[in-house]
């Protein structure tokens, strides 16, 4: 089997990831759906895609950290067929309102906020549970093999969904339909969790956790310098960077004046960078601090440069840098933080990684929306990229002084040692 795609000898595993495409399309779908009943049939601005997108990531904030602890207690097959029946139930709602016309913009915050809660519990179990379906020797590549299957979806879902919007009139009965579709695409998840084979799972013993579960895994996170190395960058480029649907809304709207079918083209045009990055980070077996660096600061510089292009054509054309350098610094972090964590810590550690890469979320979007209606959606991009820049000089410096407390550690962390030359 080709080193890409070695983590699907494992037969649980090959059922898990054809479950997830299906799942991630329908959520892709209903993502540029959203913001469009917002932006448009529902009159919002970007103020209000900023809210919505806010109140959707708030609950992984608030949230996450005890999803953790639940994640390490529970068996996580059980847990993952939970959320995902609620993150369903939650789109039939929306969809259910757009359909008979009545939805509202209330009605869509209160949905956002439903699925963020179904999702702040979901994402400790599944990252984790990666883990259990095929050990460490194929972890790399399976998280690898995720972000393909997810950019996969990502490609077809915001293009899918666009066309679909635009053939079906463009306005509230047109998204409540796409929301139905991703009601539906929840199942296929729990139908291949339910098939799988519980004796080929390498769960980790778990043990009953006192009150005290969720501060024992801030105090393991806070003396793994890797792990702060990591949580310092993810945490400015989650807050200000990856605000993808609310940056790529408002420069196909107010910048290049594009309808539906322009914007749902550049999610996939991001995609297709993000599957190139995640195909490219399947085939590795280890990871370099230094990538993530050198990857937060591309990304940064990408937002950058995409911000100043002066047409749509060049805009779209450039989104695949963005979606790549995305992905090798979203992937490279994930994969260090699984591999780095004890097992039976896993869970609250992958809590923790996703409360602050996703957890930004709910401060950074209003902000960005914010700017982008008072300044111009060219500046949600600038500023994006420039904190992004930040966080991966400041992460550099809170590595360098917990692990060594000297300039050495510094140039360390960027360069190979001489072993490794």
């Amino acid at each position: 089997m080709s080193p890409t795609f070695r983590a699907l000898r494992n037969p649980n595993y090959r059922l898990y990831l054809a479950g997830s495409v299906v799942s991630n399309t329908g959520t892709w779908m209903m993502r540029v759906a959203q913001d469009w009943l917002v932006l448009k049939p529902l009159h919002g601005g970007g103020d209000a895609v900023g809210i919505t997108t806010g109140l959707q990531f708030l609950p992984v904030l608030l949230l996450t950290p005890y999803a953790g602890v639940i994640a390490d207690r529970f068996a996580k097959r059980d847990l993952l067929q939970v959320t995902q029946a609620t993150m369903g139930i939650f789109s039939a709602i929306a969809a259910v309102a757009a359909i008979t016309g009545h939805s509202s913009i209330w009605l869509v915050y209160l949905c956002a906020f439903g699925l963020g809660i179904g999702a702040a519990f979901d994402a400790p179990g599944r990252q984790s549970f990666v883990s259990e379906m095929v050990g460490r020797e194929d972890l790399t590549n399976a998280v690898g093999l995720n972000s393909a299957s997810f950019n996969v979806a990502r490609l077809v879902g915001p293009a899918l969904s666009g066309l679909l919007i635009a053939a079906w009139g463009s306005g509230q009965e047109a998204t409540g339909w796409v929301f139905a579709l991703n009601a539906v695409s929840y199942l296929a998840v729990i139908i291949q969790l339910r098939r799988m084979d519980a004796r080929l799972l390498q769960t980790p013993m778990r043990r009953v956790l006192g009150p005290g579960a969720l501060l024992e895994g801030v105090r393991y996170v806070r003396s793994q310098p890797k792990m702060l190395f990591v949580l310092a960058i993810v945490f400015f480029a989650g807050t200000f960077g990856l605000n993808f649907q609310i940056t790529s809304a408002l420069m196909a709207t107010s910048v290049f004046h594009k309808g539906a079918g322009e914007f749902g083209v550049l999610g996939s045009a991001l995609a297709v960078g993000s599957l190139t990055g995640a195909l490219m980070a399947a085939r590795r077996v280890k990871i370099r601090l230094r990538l993530l660096a050198l990857a937060a600061a591309a990304f940064g510089a990408a937002e950058i440069v995409a911000g100043s292009l002066p047409a749509y054509a060049l805009f779209a054309l450039f989104c695949p840098v963005i979606g790549f350098c995305s992905l090798t610094l979203l992937n490279s972090a994930n994969s260090t933080m699984q591999l780095e964590a004890d097992p039976a810590m896993r869970g609250r550690v992958m809590a923790l990684y996703m409360t602050v890469v996703q957890g930004g979320t709910p401060l950074g979007a209003p902000i960005i929306g914010w700017i982008g209606a008072e300044y111009g959606a060219r500046w949600t991009l600038w500023l994006g990229g420039g904190m992004t820049i930040v966080g991966a000089i400041l992460g550099i410096a809170v590595f360098a002084r917990l692990r060594a407390g000297s300039l050495r550690g510094l140039v360390g962390v960027l360069t190979p040692s001489p072993a490794r030359r």
